[in-house]
């Protein structure tokens, strides 16, 4: 008899999983993937698409789609928690799901408590389709006249982020905008001082500005405090913090790590709950800590695609291996990028040309599934 596997997300960590559901039918077993949207947005272009440079249909895929075509059950919602216990997911709307195996690809999100009143005119970098809607609002806003933009962060998703807009004023807005990037202490601290003085010549040599006087404590709408007390206006904020993991795993008891994501072992297994696996900037790897970049994520398809089929059909798993370094690469907005693996780094068009090669065959290669 067959057994009910559930996805919970469609994300990175999912896609070898979600080509093959042929396979997990074609035994008996159930698949119902849960997401919140038809659609799953890849976040590397998605600073690309707040630019201009891509289309929303260039950066996403047809979850629905996919699911149903191949005989899946695809259930538009989000899961607020899991009852670990009774092998069951609780939807928003109150509904649940039972589940034999149960795979997490729930990602992550920005934190907002910061946040004081309503988000008007204050807009997260995820989720990822949110762009569009500060794209159009910021087009609106340079329909008016000059205007200003807060970018609150100091790494990679703030240097994207501020350089797109710079982008989408540039080649669609009718007057230019005075963009600033509040970066706490310091621009790229994570990163080679190498890295950091090419992003700082990229943005500063376009006019954007770089303020490391502190860290950003309040955000209202039109309006960020500092540590200090000092104030400062905008008419547009974007909050692009590091990431953090869904919350429901901490809400529902289950096993985490310190950033609040799913613990899972070796085998991306929930310890506790052999039943249940994750993948994606929503787990927190016991073996060592992983950056939350997706390269992780689609290292860990095959694993998961095996282990699940494993779970559901009684075979042994197979651990997973971060492997080694992995190549960055950021989009500047201007054409150019950044690109670093290990000691090797290069900024210009090329770096650019290379990530737009490596993400447009990423998502063909996906695409068509559909």
């Amino acid at each position: 008899m067959g057994k009910r596997l559930v996805l919970v997300g469609g994300g990175h960590a999912h896609m070898m999983t979600l080509a093959n559901l042929g396979g997990f039918l074609g035994k008996g077993h159930q698949v119902t993937v849960i997401q919140p949207s038809d659609f799953h947005y890849y976040s590397g272009m998605g600073p690309g698409m707040l630019g201009g440079f891509y289309q929303p249909e260039d950066i996403r895929f047809a979850t629905r789609h996919v699911v149903e075509k191949q005989g899946g059950r695809f259930v538009l919602g989000r899961v607020v928690r899991i009852e670990a216990a009774q092998r069951k997911v609780v939807l928003e709307d109150g509904s649940t799901i039972a589940y034999d195996v149960l795979s997490c690809n729930a990602g992550s999100h920005v934190p907002q408590t910061a946040v004081r009143g309503g988000m008007e005119g204050i807009f997260a970098v995820k989720p990822i389709e949110r762009l569009m809607a500060a794209q159009a609002r910021l087009l609106e806003l340079a329909g008016r006249g000059r205007f200003s933009v807060a970018v609150i962060g100091g790494g990679p998703s703030a240097v994207e982020v501020a350089g797109n807009v710079w982008r989408l004023l540039r080649d669609h807005g009718r007057h230019p905008a005075d963009i600033h990037i509040f970066a706490g202490r310091k621009l790229m601290a994570r990163f080679p001082e190498s890295v950091r003085r090419k992003a700082l010549r990229s943005l500063q040599g376009r006019g954007i500005h770089i303020l490391e006087q502190g860290y950003v404590k309040e955000v209202a709408t039109g309006r960020l405090t500092l540590e200090s007390g000092e104030q400062h206006e905008a008419d547009f904020i974007f909050l692009s913090l590091g990431v953090k993991p869904s919350a429901i795993f901490q809400e529902s008891g289950l096993p985490v790590g310190p950033d609040g994501g799913l613990l899972v072992n070796r085998y991306l297994q929930c310890p506790g709950f052999p039943e249940i696996f994750g993948g994606g900037d929503c787990i927190y790897f016991l073996e060592q800590p992983l950056d939350k970049v997706g390269v992780y994520a689609v290292r860990q398809n095959p694993v998961l695609l095996h282990n699940l089929l494993a779970a559901l059909e009684g075979g042994h798993l197979q651990p997973f291996s971060p492997g080694g370094d992995y190549l960055l690469i950021f989009n500047m907005g201007d054409g150019t990028g950044i690109l670093r693996k290990r000691r090797l780094e290069l900024d210009g068009r090329l770096a650019f040309l290379i990530k737009d090669y490596i993400d447009r065959r990423f998502m063909k290669k996906f695409q068509a599934m559909e």
